[in-house]
């Protein structure tokens, strides 16, 4: 039989995050959603903890390097406490989510990919994720800066566009390719250390929603970086196991922005949800939806998607923590809370009347927030067809 209760490990988990979203990120979104490109200092308690991690997984057994029975099975660790830890934030605030530091994406794909030596250097530095060029959004395999070896090392030229935590970071994974003819094949990512001559941060975005997060585009120009630099190896295989390698973080990353969404659009239930009480209008779970009234029936309808969107979120996380591929999963949890998030926090505002667009309330603010989340970390569209090679068996060259 399907359990389907909150472990008490999570459970925890969950409500320690909510406590410290509604006392810490909640009162000050519209601060930093009108303050955009300032700093939240109150964010600095977080410098040096591991805030997004979550259960961490069980180790092996002391000498004998057997693991235990029950740890090879159903086991919950940092990308299931990771997600729940995200929605919990997320419905304090998602801008601010994004702010904390030594969380950013890069922070990821070096946990994900990095040497031993990599990860003693760059672990405590906070990293952003440089992918996205002007003529390179969702095709991920179209980039176009270009990374050369020259002795001990290398020289990285290009523009990078709409970075996460670009003034805020101290480190910069920047996808290049060593080969444009090589396609996907030669696509590496390197560590770029703010500072590093050549590398300049030419602007700020001024943007819809998460506003209390910066998005900036970076400028690559003769920059050079040490050798060793490299995330992975620097050999073009025959293969695209290379271009694999950097993309598996979006295994472990979209699940993430699906709990993103989920916080958002949690968020504005729960205010939608309140302010039906305060009006006396009641919602009625054993009647019938085609009996009850256009706004109960569109409550319940956000309510029951909601659920999906984490359901699946859940699943991903849990494959992830169990060794398991979750490429499909991870992606239809993102394309699912992605577009659905948006509906509800639509929804939200359309149900809310004026209390929807007034600034006196969040509402307006988390339906500007949760559109970003069916766009970055690959778009809806580029999700659904992720699925449909997957559910179909086809290759990126059989289906486009």
């Amino acid at each position: 039989m399907i359990n389907l209760d909150t472990p008490d490990v999570i459970l925890k988990v969950k409500t320690a995050m909510n406590g410290l979203a509604a006392s810490l990120l909640r009162p000050v979104a519209r601060k930093y959603d009108e303050a955009e490109h300032e700093y939240p200092t109150e964010l600095d308690v977080f410098r040096g903890l591991n805030v997004m991690g979550g259960p961490k997984k069980k180790k092996d057994k002391a000498e004998g390097g057997e693991k235990d029975k029950k740890d090879k099975k159903d086991r919950m660790g940092t990308n299931l406490g990771t997600v729940v830890t995200v929605e919990e934030m997320c419905w304090g605030d998602a801008g601010l989510m994004l702010s904390i530091p030594n969380a950013g994406l890069g922070n990821a794909a070096i946990s994900a990919v990095a040497t031993e030596e990599q990860k003693e250097r760059f672990g405590n530095k906070w990293a952003a994720m440089a992918i996205t060029e002007a003529a390179s959004g969702s095709d991920s395999g179209s980039i176009s800066t270009t990374a050369e070896l020259d002795g001990d090392e290398w020289v990285l030229n290009g523009e990078k566009i709409f970075v996460t935590c670009a003034d805020r970071c101290d480190a910069v994974v920047v996808w290049a390719t060593l080969d444009k003819e090589a396609g996907k094949r030669g696509i590496k990512s390197f560590v770029v250390e703010k500072g590093t001559p050549g590398f300049t941060l030419a602007h700020l975005e001024h943007k819809l929603g998460i506003r209390a997060s910066d998005t900036g585009t970076f400028v690559l120009n003769n920059c050079r970086i040490p050798k060793g630099n490299i995330l992975g190896s620097a050999e073009i295989k025959k293969t695209t196991e290379g271009f694999k390698g950097v993309m598996k973080t979006f295994d472990n990353t979209r699940p993430m922005v699906a709990a993103m969404s989920l916080g958002i659009a949690r968020a504005a239930l729960d205010f939608t949800r309140e302010k039906l009480d305060e009006a006396g209008v009641a919602l009625d779970y054993e009647t019938n939806p085609n009996n009850q009234s256009s706004m109960q029936k569109d409550y319940l309808w956000m309510e029951a998607n909601l659920e999906a969107m984490r359901l699946l979120t859940w699943r991903a996380a849990w494959m992830a923590d169990n060794e398991t591929s979750n490429s499909l999963e991870a992606s239809m949890c993102k394309a699912k809370a992605g577009r659905y998030g948006t509906l509800i926090t639509l929804k939200c505002a359309e149900i809310l009347g004026p209390l929807g667009i007034s600034r006196e309330y969040l509402a307006e603010k988390w339906m500007r927030d949760s559109k970003i989340m069916d766009i970055f970390e690959g778009t809806g569209q580029i999700q659904h067809l992720i699925i449909a090679r997957s559910v179909l068996k086809m290759s990126s060259k059989e289906l486009k």
